[in-house]
């Protein structure tokens, strides 16, 4: 039932705010939120420019940001809309006024409040939902699946489930000792770490179902289900190297100074989700067995910590890939070994649990279109912008530094939307500089969790549950808990 209100909450506010801009001017819009395209440039607009961008402290690339949002420079005042000026063009602009009195007056700054990115509305994004994520998605857990089933028939995932048992036994306390659910949880958490992304989605639909194995009601979240996806959402990565690709590719001074940040924000959600979920479910964190491995994994994290900051960019994404994908190869022959040595049939083995996939990702369709189209309506209506500029004016009412409202947009569409949130990202590197204030914070917001209703949405729609209990307002308090200490961070080290 909470995924069902946030959902229709989304809808209905997303209507009453194209509706507001409709009746305040904005005809189009309308249009956007249903057949709007984000490659296309039916609602370009064309701007006259004076002076240069720089001076207000953007970035030089500026004018690309424009273009993202369909404005477009053009040499004829007669052509344009709006005309940009940076506060210092005094007397062209007095007589461009007089001269063209039809152009809408703005600075490169003030424009920002006009700008609204084009995205595809509901359609487009129903069609690309299946080309471009459940396609991929079927193959992904194909692969994934069908190791995974050689994996449980030779005694794979067992072993592992009794190696970490000691400390799941702790957190998971309604999982029987040497269940499968153990070794697939602890798959996925492995993968996330390592920033497996292709492995982490599979691992957790298989976990997900080992879960649901064990729960009474097979339409409400059963405890060990919330816990695992509380920390599976929290987000916990080692290294966030497509995030300093990014920085690197946007010609970042130091792409790899937001990794510290990162690594201490995300460390921080994935607490606060134990605590947070362990407190609901009035689980004793104070034991020798829990203490030590979360001290364990603050060694290790430090220790990688100290390793990746010697390295620069280069070097840092060198070593993730070949960790990464190093691990992948690694795994795929010990479990072909391992099934070898069990005298099993790997090839049926794999086929068997490659079928299964394939039905999982067909299963979890209506739930991933269902929850983008929704998403989609919220970006296109112009939502985000109001939450965004209302927050803004309230600590700038308040008389606090607002420099963090800035990054802010990474933040509040990332629980929403992955794609949406390196999207702003991006957009704030081009706006205020990839080295700026803004852009570090953003860089540092988009590692410090994952997307939460997307994860709600396709772990619990895999499984067919109905009632997710206390799972989403746990998750958004976590991802709450990774934005303060984003925004702290990011003051600490680059104010």
């Amino acid at each position: 039932m909470t995924l069902t209100k946030i959902w229709s909450a989304f809808v209905i506010v997303a209507f009453m705010v194209g509706a507001f801009r409709m009746a305040t001017g904005d005809e189009k819009i309308f249009n956007r939120m249903v057949t709007g395209k984000s490659s296309d440039r039916y609602d370009s607009v064309f701007y006259y420019g004076l002076g240069h961008s720089e001076a207000m402290g953007l970035s030089a690339t500026y004018p690309e940001l424009l273009k993202d949002y369909g404005f477009f420079a053009t040499d004829r005042p007669e052509q344009a809309t709006y005309l940009l000026h940076d506060l210092r063009s005094g007397d062209s602009l007095q007589i461009l006024r007089s001269n063209y009195p039809s152009l809408q007056v703005e600075t490169y700054v003030g424009i920002q409040s006009k700008l609204v990115r084009k995205v595809d509305g509901i359609i487009e994004t129903a069609k690309n939902a299946v080309l471009d994520i459940i396609f991929p998605l079927i193959g992904i857990l194909t692969l994934f699946m069908g190791f995974l089933s050689i994996a449980e028939k030779a005694g794979g995932v067992r072993l592992l489930s009794r190696i970490i048992w000691p400390f799941f036994s702790r957190i998971f306390p309604d999982i029987p000792k040497g269940h499968p659910a153990t070794g697939h949880i602890m798959m996925n958490f492995s993968a996330n770490l390592l920033n497996l992304d292709n492995a982490a989605t599979p691992f957790g639909l298989k976990a997900m179902e080992s879960l649901q194995e064990l729960n009474p009601s097979k339409t409400i979240a059963s405890n060990a289900q919330v816990m695992f996806l509380a920390l599976h959402a929290s987000g916990l990565t080692l290294i966030p190297v497509t995030i300093i690709a990014y920085r690197s590719g946007m010609g970042a001074a130091d792409p790899t100074d937001i990794f510290i940040p990162c690594m201490i924000a995300t460390f921080a959600a994935t607490i606060a989700a134990l605590l947070i979920v362990s407190f609901r479910q009035r689980i004793n964190l104070l034991q020798p067995v829990i203490l030590g491995c979360i001290g364990g994994i603050s060694l290790l994290i430090a220790g990688l910590v100290l390793f990746v900051v010697k390295l620069n960019a280069q070097e840092a994404q060198a070593f993730s890939g070949k960790l990464s994908n190093g691990i992948i190869l690694v795994l795929f022959v010990l479990i072909v070994l391992g099934g070898l040595y069990k005298k099993i049939d790997v090839f049926d083995a794999f086929v068997e649990g490659a079928r299964g996939g394939f039905e999982t990702a067909v299963r979890i369709i209506p739930y991933i279109v269902g929850m983008l189209i929704a998403i989609s309506l919220l970006r296109t209506s112009g939502s985000f912008d109001v939450l965004i500029g209302g927050v803004k004016q309230l600590f700038g009412y308040l008389g606090a530094d607002t420099r963090f409202v800035d990054g802010l947009p990474t933040a509040l569409i990332k629980p929403l939307s992955g794609s949406g949130a390196r999207g702003m990202m991006l957009d704030t590197m081009k706006t205020y500089g990839v080295d700026s204030f803004a852009g570090r914070l953003a860089s540092v917001l988009q590692g410090s969790s994952d997307t939460t209703f997307y994860v709600v949405a396709v772990y619990f729609g895999a499984v067919n549950i109905r009632n997710t209990r206390y799972a989403i307002g746990s998750m958004l308090l976590a991802d709450l808990v990774g934005i303060i200490t984003s925004i702290w961070l990011a003051y600490l080290f680059f104010a």
